[in-house]
């Protein structure tokens, strides 16, 4: 008599699935909830990674103009992945996409975007306002 191999599934309790969906979706909804905190309690918030050049970039052109932005480093808080996942999910960007989420930026506790969306505002001169309306610049 031949054995026939035959493979077994472990098959996910429809209860085991639906407790793992809330409790993840109640950590991204954590998060969420922590960058808009965090995005609130300063005119100006750049959420960012220590090593990237963009980065940099946007910090120098807001301390170039007189701002002084409230930075927070993702790569050095440790549910920053968690926090850039979340922002990731605030711009539309997928989770497999090759795209940064940062830096990003915050004004007036209102998300104004990556830097190409600052830069946009910035060329067209209406960044300034949005900084003098949050309380950023007084000049």
């Amino acid at each position: 008599m031949r054995q026939e191999n035959i493979m077994h599934y472990h098959q996910v309790e429809p209860a085991a699935w639906s407790y793992y969906m809330r409790v993840h979706r109640s950590m991204e909804e954590d998060q969420m909830e922590r960058v808009a905190r965090l995005a609130s309690q300063s005119a100006v918030v750049i959420f960012s990674v220590s090593s990237c050049c963009m980065c940099h970039a946007m910090k120098r052109l807001f301390c170039g103009m007189g701002v002084n932005p409230t930075v927070h480093e993702l790569d050095q808080d440790p549910k920053g992945k968690d926090m850039e996942r979340a922002l990731m999910r605030l711009l539309g960007i997928g989770i497999n996409s090759t795209s940064s989420a940062v830096p990003v930026v915050f004004i007036g506790g209102k998300l104004v975007g990556p830097m190409d969306r600052v830069l946009a505002f910035h060329i067209s001169g209406t960044l300034v306002p949005l900084l003098k309306q949050a309380g950023a610049l007084w000049l």
